[in-house]
């Protein structure tokens, strides 16, 4: 029988060079559930992904995809276990010179020895999941953003992955296609059986699809809970980030002397 997590993050530390980007990271993502990571820019989330993918490998602690150590794999090993993820990309990066069923067929004619005809129909059954099966012969250039990160979702779980990363999915959308993006992450999850981690630092729109959410900061685990124990937390960080309080742990004036130093009052007034 699997394991109940799929994702399991045991004392992750990273960092390029001198800088540290993560620093004894704990988190787990059960099977057939969605899982939210928040923080600000910068805080190490999507540096998170990149170890889940084998993108890069961890300064101490490891990351385990299914039971198995990602950064113990070859390179053959690495594929083989990508071939089970999908990525949704930050504003979806489709591929500009193919059409809306190309973008979505690519992974299926890259990996499998499908028949074009069983390809054609999964690829009309994925865009029909995504309520965009009448947009199959266009090309991205003629989507809405809201529609283009639509089909790179209907891209992602071309395969039918075990696993689902999104990369900040809900950058720059209406609230109108935030909410569709929203909901279509819940809904595909559940009728895949799949697992979802949703890397975002929209909290509202989060904190309604999913099971679980962990917040970054600095590089650490601050604060990790249900919806409802985030809402209600009163964590500093936590509060200010779900509230968008303007000044808290992160402060609205960052350091330097002070201010009157710096225009000059004081000599001038002595």
């Amino acid at each position: 029988m699997p394991a109940a997590n799929l994702v399991e993050i045991v004392d992750l530390s990273f960092g390029y060079d001198q800088r540290p980007v993560l620093s004894g990271i704990n988190l787990t993502i059960p099977r057939g559930k969605v899982v939210s990571i928040m923080g600000g820019s910068g805080c190490g989330k999507t540096t998170l992904l990149r170890h889940i993918g084998g993108q890069l490998k961890p300064t101490r602690g490891h990351v385990s995809v299914d039971g198995h150590k990602v950064h113990e794999h070859d390179a053959s090993g690495l594929y083989h276990m990508r071939r089970r993820m999908g990525m949704l990309f930050q504003f979806g990066a489709l591929f500009t010179d193919m059409s809306v069923f190309d973008n979505v067929a690519f992974q299926m004619r890259e990996h499998t020895d499908l028949p074009e005809t069983m390809i054609a129909d999964l690829v009309l059954m994925k865009l029909q999941a995504v309520g965009l099966r009448g947009t199959a012969r266009l090309m991205p250039s003629e989507l809405s953003g809201g529609m283009a990160r639509r089909v790179a979702l209907a891209r992602a779980v071309a395969l039918d992955p075990m696993l689902v990363m999104y990369d900040e999915p809900f950058a720059g959308l209406d609230p109108i296609s935030l909410s569709v993006i929203g909901q279509l992450i819940r809904k595909l999850n559940d009728a895949l059986g799949a697992s979802s981690i949703v890397v975002t630092h929209d909290v509202q729109e989060s904190l309604a699809i999913v099971d679980y959410a962990y917040f970054v900061a600095e590089g650490k685990i601050v604060f990790h809970g249900t919806p409802a124990q985030i809402r209600a937390s009163s964590e500093p960080f936590v509060h200010q980030f779900v509230h968008g309080e303007i000044d808290g742990p992160v402060r609205f004036h960052v350091g330097g002397a002070d201010y009157r130093k710096d225009l000059g009052f004081a000599s001038a007034h002595a």
